[in-house]
């Protein structure tokens, strides 16, 4: 049994960035073994296993067959004959088919490091065609290394665009989909992402909210994201607004449910382009009253911080406007249904009565 790191933690050593987790691959084990050494056992799929004190995964040498159409049409084979190299050949880059020995070397029978090296990504092998999801990785991944100067090789590219135009995105759940546009978000390269997938006119299969992506918009967009901390804790979520912020609220209605995206960054898209234009200018006190009303600040006051949030990042929005704007919402706030209940008023009255000194609250304030 020889147990080697693998993968995304070598190449990343590779270029000197920060690993965020380690995996490794097992030659010559079995589940049995490796259940009998402590490991417990969690993949479904094929036999992967958690580390008894890292907790770190390790999956025990396998190939691939193609059986089916999609992402999980496969025939996995994990007996302990089953040798590094071939482990090494069913993955999707050559960056990322480097392994790693327990003293320090390097097996690389597909060339990753030379790669590595000349920023190129590129496919393994044929069978990179054969599993769909492969595209939005490798999307990712030129976004995510774009600002080392990494670039798509040619005939991976072409692989790409044959599967797309084959249809075999369209055999990806819209779960899988998600992940891959999330992780995107978080190396904060999303445009360089969209970019990829449109010169593979795979946009209309990936998000088609945003089939008229172009050069304009890629610069455009770049230049609002470099602006954004990733310190900022609802970091991803200001992305993803700012990545979909030309979209029509008709478009953006149920796409919780249509693209399997959580409902935060959805109500975030949805108030940031319904609510964009109001606070863009000075608002007036019945606008801002309808505004506070329609997203709940007086339940929900983190739903209009994280609106004024992404103002922050928008073209001729200024920080002064985002901090006053947060001044009256508080002070609105001040004013509650417990208050105008205790000054006598009851049934219909007190919303009637909430509204006017909510306005009230309103009108005085943006005129200090």
């Amino acid at each position: 049994m020889k147990v080697y790191l693998v993968g995304g933690a070598v190449r990343d050593a590779l270029l000197g960035r920060p690993i965020v987790e380690r995996d490794y691959v097992v030659v010559g084990s079995t589940p049995a073994k490796m259940m009998a050494l402590g490991y417990k056992q969690v993949g479904k799929d094929f036999p992967v296993f958690l580390h008894p004190v890292s907790q770190d995964e390790y999956a025990l040498a396998r190939t691939e067959r193609k059986s089916g159409q999609g992402y999980g049409g496969f025939i996995c084979d994990f007996e302990p004959t089953i040798t590094l190299e071939q482990d090494l050949y069913r993955r999707d880059l050559t960056v990322n088919a480097i392994a790693q020995a327990d003293n320090g070397n390097l097996i690389d029978p597909y060339n990753g490091q030379q790669d590595l090296n000349n920023k190129i990504l590129r496919h393994v092998g044929p069978a990179f065609c054969e599993d769909p999801l492969r595209v939005l990785r490798v999307a990712r991944f030129a976004a995510r290394y774009h600002h080392l100067g990494f670039c798509i090789a040619d005939e991976t590219m072409m692989l790409m665009k044959n599967m797309v135009q084959q249809g075999e995105l369209k055999t990806l759940t819209q779960e899988r989909v998600w992940l891959e546009i999330e992780k995107s978000l978080g190396d904060g390269a999303i445009e360089v992402f969209t970019t990829v997938l449109s010169h593979l006119n795979a946009l209309n299969d990936v998000q088609p909210l945003l089939v008229q992506w172009g050069d304009e918009a890629h610069q455009k967009l770049n230049a609002q994201l470099t602006q954004v901390p990733k310190s900022d804790p609802n970091y991803k979520v200001v992305l993803f607004c700012l990545w979909l912020q030309h979209s029509s609220l008709t478009t953006l209605a149920g796409i919780e449910q249509t693209f399997k995206i959580p409902s935060k960054y959805a109500i975030a898209l949805r108030d940031y382009c319904e609510h964009a234009a109001t606070l863009m200018t000075p608002p007036s006190p019945k606008d801002l009253l309808k505004l506070f009303n329609k997203i709940d600040l007086w339940r929900r006051p983190e739903r209009f911080e994280l609106l004024i949030n992404i103002m922050r990042f928008t073209v001729g929005f200024e920080k002064s406007q985002g901090d006053r704007l947060k001044s009256i919402a508080q002070n609105t706030r001040s004013i509650s249904a417990q208050a105008i209940i205790a000054k006598g008023f009851s049934g219909s009255e007190i919303k009637s009565q909430l509204d006017e000194e909510r306005l009230s609250q309103i009108t005085h304030t943006l005129t200090l």
